[in-house]
């Protein structure tokens, strides 16, 4: 039933995808996984407290109570036994906020699009709103071992547990590259990868960026970007004021706008998605691995996933060559502009661009984890490369 659920849930997107210029703004709008959902409404209800007790927290609990109510409200399943949190309502606007901002769509906003569509051959979602629900909160995946989705997982074997996630720890950094790639406003992409590997961005230059795009009311990504290419600009009617506290910053915002400069003209200049996709993961495990021993499990997780995802890039890319009836878009293949401020908008790589996001819808319908806590706040010990909750980012 689980291979079922997630099939259907692909299958979800995909007609969303077919359909997209009626249902969203952009085709660059990205896919919220079930994990990712998980994480924005923990950053909602951290919002929330902040405004009403002054601190950017949240407990474990009140997420997953949250969480639980929220599915059954928005897919519109009785909610009798369920119990709400107070200020749920603006919880949910707060949420529904910072998907739009960050251009991001989650899986129930898609099926109920996609339920609304009047098309005689799109007219079922072959997916019911009960095992929408079951595939978001990961009941489906225990049915057999009978154990509490939302409970911390038990040690087994520590060697084969950290080995697995590091693996997913590679996995998603690589994702969160080509996510910001192709969507500039993706902000949860962009915590997760701005310093890793290190730039000497941590917790102070992440804060700097958010109040900064608070204030202009832009993307944290396109206020490092705007504030690198005025200092790149240069003379005195350009400069930012000294006392603007990404000055601070400059050289690992240099660094990070720069590469994701290098994977920008990756996906404008060369045209065959399959060469143009396995040269951005080619550029982006160098950079990951740059310096470190390659017997580090890191670095083999690194290039195990950066392998999986090439193979997995030809194949979307020979499927969609076969597929006759792909449906055309209205995006120009021209080149950017160097230097181009909104890489949210200088759309290039056409081919490239549908490639990745069949890449990245395939991992928003992968299956939710199961250890909620390791999932909202980790145990920072264990995340390589100076990694931070997210929470912790965020707060």
């Amino acid at each position: 039933m689980s291979v079922l659920n997630q099939k259907s849930v692909l299958d979800m997107i995909k007609k969303f995808r077919r359909n997209w210029h009626t249902l969203c703004n952009s085709e660059r709008t990205t896919v919220c996984g079930a994990d990712s959902m998980l994480l924005a409404l923990q950053l909602a209800m951290a919002e929330n407290n902040k405004q009403l007790i002054g601190e950017f927290t949240v407990s474990l609990s009140d997420v997953l109570l949250t969480w639980k109510y929220l599915l059954h409200e928005k897919l519109n399943i009785t909610t009798e036994n369920v119990e709400v949190m107070d200020h749920y309502e603006d919880i949910r606007r707060t949420y529904d906020d910072f998907l739009k901002n960050s251009n991001m769509i989650d899986l129930i906003d898609i099926y109920n699009k996609c339920s609304v569509l009047t098309s005689s051959c799109e007219n079922s979602t072959n997916i019911s709103p009960s095992q929408l629900l079951d595939f978001l909160t990961g009941k489906q995946y225990t049915v057999d071992d009978k154990t509490d989705v939302y409970m911390p997982a038990s040690p087994v074997s520590g060697h084969s547990q950290d080995n697995k996630k590091v693996q997913l720890l590679a996995k998603k950094i690589i994702y969160s590259y080509l996510n910001l790639l192709v969507n500039s406003k993706n902000d949860l992409a962009l915590a997760h990868i701005l310093n890793i590997p290190d730039r000497g961005l941590g917790i102070e230059a992440f804060t700097d960026l958010k109040h900064a795009a608070r204030e202009k009311q832009m993307s944290i990504f396109l206020v490092a970007t705007s504030f690198i290419r005025t200092i790149e600009l240069g003379g005195k009617g350009y400069a930012p004021s000294p006392s603007d506290p990404l000055m601070t910053h400059v050289k690992g915002l240099s660094n990070f706008i720069n590469f994701i400069d290098k994977l920008d003209e990756i996906l404008g200049e060369i045209p065959n998605p399959s060469i143009a996709g396995g040269q951005l993961l080619s550029v982006i495990k160098m950079q990951l691995i740059k310096g470190q021993n390659s017997r580090d499990p890191f670095y083999k997780a690194v290039e195990e996933v950066a392998q999986d995802l090439d193979l997995r890039i030809k194949n979307i890319v020979n499927s969609q060559q076969e597929d006759v009836a792909v449906n055309t878009t209205d995006i120009s293949p021209a080149r950017p502009k160097s230097y181009a401020i909104n890489h949210g908008t200088a759309y290039c790589g056409r081919d490239t661009v549908k490639m990745l996001l069949v890449l990245l819808d395939e991992e928003a319908a992968s299956a939710p984890t199961s250890n909620k806590a390791e999932l909202l706040y980790g145990d920072e010990n264990t995340i390589h490369h100076h990694g931070i909750s997210i929470l912790t980012l965020f707060r």
